[in-house]
Formats: C-alpha cells, sequence, structure tokens
C-alpha cells in the first residue's frame, strides 16, 4: 500500500475509540456476535471518499481491495459484512444513537484541535440531492390517497405519516407527492424536468472551508432559512462557537432572518450585530437583481455564493466588501 494513499492519511487522524461505549446500550449481550460498528463506518467512510454509492458494491471492493481491507482493520481471511446490514442498522441503532452526527462531531472536533476551524465567519448554502422515488409514481397534492393499501404502506411512507400526526399540520399543499418517498419534495430548482429531491443545508467555516454542520430539509427557501437558523443554534450549544458575520446569497436576505440575526443572537462579546450586504453587479431580465460575484469567497473552500452579509458588531467599523471599488463604490467589471 503507498504512503502517499489517500486512506494512509484519514487513518492517522481517525479516533473511535469511544464509538462503541457510545453505542454500548443499542446492542445486546446475548444471541450471535454483532457487526463491529467502527467496521461499518470504516466502511462508509471508503464508500463516501470513492465515490462507490452502492453497498452492495462497497461489499464487494472492500472484499477485493487490500487498501480498503486495511483501512477497515479486516484481514485477508475476515469476513466482510453483507450489504443489508448497513440499511438495517441505518434505519435502526444508528438513527436511534444518532451515530453518524457523533461521528461526525468527532472528527469537527479534531479539526478544532487543530486549529482549523476559526468560527469568526460562516458560509451557508445548499445542495439539491435526488431522492431515491421515480418520478412516474406521484400524484397531485390536493387528491385523496389511501395509505393503508399495504403496496404503499413502505417505510418511507410510515415515517411520514408519523411525522404529519406528530406535527398536526398539514401546512401547504405540495403540487405532486410521491407514493414512493413522500417527504421529498416536487422540483426543477437545478433547471430542467422536475423530480422528487431533497436539499442538504451546509454550514461551512470561513477558515478553511471545514463543514460544522448538515441538516437535511425541504426544496424550498423557507425550510432551508429555517434550517440556517437551526445549524448556527446547535453549533452555539455544542461548541460554543458564535461567529460574527454570515456569507450566503440573497435567499437567505428576507426580513426574518435577518431580524433574527441582529435582535436575536448576540455576537462573541455579546452586543448585537448589524448587517451590511454587497449589492449586485448584473440584473436579470426580469429586473430584479441577482448576485453574480463570487470573488469574496474564492480560496475559502465554502460552497456558498453570491452577496456576502457582513454580520458584526455595531463598535467595529462596517468593512467593505473586497469586490466593491471603495473610491467609487462601484464593483469591477468581471474577469
Amino acid at each position: 500500500m503507498p504512503e502517499d494513499h489517500l486512506l494512509r492519511g484519514i487513518d492517522r487522524f481517525l479516533d473511535f475509540s469511544d464509538l462503541r461505549q457510545h453505542l454500548t446500550e443499542f446492542y445486546s449481550h446475548t444471541g450471535r456476535p454483532s457487526i463491529d460498528p467502527e467496521l461499518m463506518i470504516r466502511m462508509l467512510m471508503v464508500g463516501y471518499c470513492f465515490g462507490i454509492r452502492s453497498e452492495r458494491r462497497l461489499c464487494e471492493e472492500v472484499h477485493l481491495n487490500l487498501a480498503y481491507r486495511w483501512f477497515c482493520r479486516l484481514g485477508l481471511e475476515d469476513k466482510v459484512p453483507d450489504h443489508s446490514s448497513f440499511s438495517k442498522n441505518r434505519h435502526g441503532r444508528f438513527r436511534e444513537s444518532d451515530t453518524f452526527r457523533h461521528v461526525f462531531e468527532t472528527v469537527l472536533r479534531r479539526c478544532m484541535a487543530e486549529g482549523l476551524v476559526g468560527g469568526e465567519g460562516f458560509a451557508i448554502d445548499a445542495s439539491v440531492v435526488k431522492a431515491d422515488a421515480q418520478r412516474q409514481r406521484r400524484m397531485a397534492g390536493d387528491e385523496a390517497i389511501d395509505w393503508r393499501d399495504p403496496a404503499k404502506a413502505t417505510r418511507p411512507v410510515r415515517e411520514y405519516l408519523a411525522a404529519l400526526e406528530a406535527e398536526n399540520d398539514l401546512g401547504s399543499l405540495p403540487k405532486a407527492i410521491s407514493l414512493t418517498d413522500p417527504a421529498a419534495s416536487w422540483t426543477a430548482a437545478p433547471g430542467g424536468p422536475a423530480f422528487f429531491a431533497y436539499s442538504t443545508n451546509y454550514l461551512v467555516d470561513l477558515n478553511a472551508g471545514i463543514i460544522v454542520d448538515v441538516e437535511a430539509s425541504a426544496v424550498n427557501r423557507a425550510a432551508e432559512v429555517e434550517s440556517t437558523r437551526l445549524m448556527i443554534e446547535r453549533v452555539e450549544e455544542r461548541f460554543d462557537i458564535k461567529p460574527e458575520r454570515l456569507v450566503g446569497d440573497t435567499g437567505y436576505g428576507s426580513a426574518a432572518m435577518l431580524a433574527w440575526l441582529v435582535e436575536e443572537k448576540p455576537s462573541r462579546s455579546g452586543t448585537s450585530r448589524s448587517v451590511t450586504t454587497a449589492p449586485s453587479r448584473a440584473g436579470t431580465s426580469s429586473g430584479t437583481s441577482r448576485p453574480t460575484n463570487t470573488s469574496a469567497l474564492r480560496g475559502r473552500g465554502c460552497a456558498a455564493t453570491g452577496v456576502r452579509l457582513s454580520v458584526r458588531a455595531p463598535t467595529s467599523p462596517r468593512p467593505t466588501p473586497s469586490f466593491i471599488d471603495q473610491a467609487s463604490g462601484t464593483a469591477p467589471p468581471v474577469r
């Protein structure tokens, strides 16, 4: 195995010493031996690093690849878990114990210990992820659906109905609803034909582009903004980090969001914040402005694009965004 192999570099900084302790109460001490949770997490990390999305194929690759076996602490004759073990644990003990967030925060704490997280500024953006649901298996949102039909009573449907019952709030009816995964959103956001999808929201520290929190939501701006508030509060609660500024596109600059940032969330100094936004350099055909410059974010490693929302204490001078000419107050041409 080459010394410069990706997995050697990752393994050097991984520490799962407390993972088994975290999952102790979710495993029985009787019956046949359980699959080591660290083995399953390491296999999933291999799949993430090398783009292996199929768990069936992941098991085949770990079985054949010596580097993968070394990373997963498997000997030449050790048995690789069956692919069905991943789905059973994901919807069982891993979900009940919040294992994936525990692993995520363990890695994040190591990044903090190495000085990779500054905590002074965060960036926020969302990505659309296609759901595993066919476009053809859908019905109109205002059409009555008999979910008691055994053919429709799948696990995603049961979870969706349980969430509706817990919320007790139907809200606005969707344009289309999937019979396979009713929690997915019907969207054409990326352009092209509409499909069912989810939105993954990332909160990124601007110091070295480290992701500090992730939250899934429906594909609409209101849900994404609410996820932003949830992530900022969760990072503050768990790591005592209060950023001074937030970078995002114009969709996150709603009045409710800005009021929450300025009036309800104090900065690290304990004072209220002021908000400044960089104007757009280009207009759309409809006459509304739309941010197009990303030079202020390049080199940061963050996913956000568009305007910069600079949130600072009132006692500090308001900075002028780097892509605005300070003399004329106008933006330079796009390079």
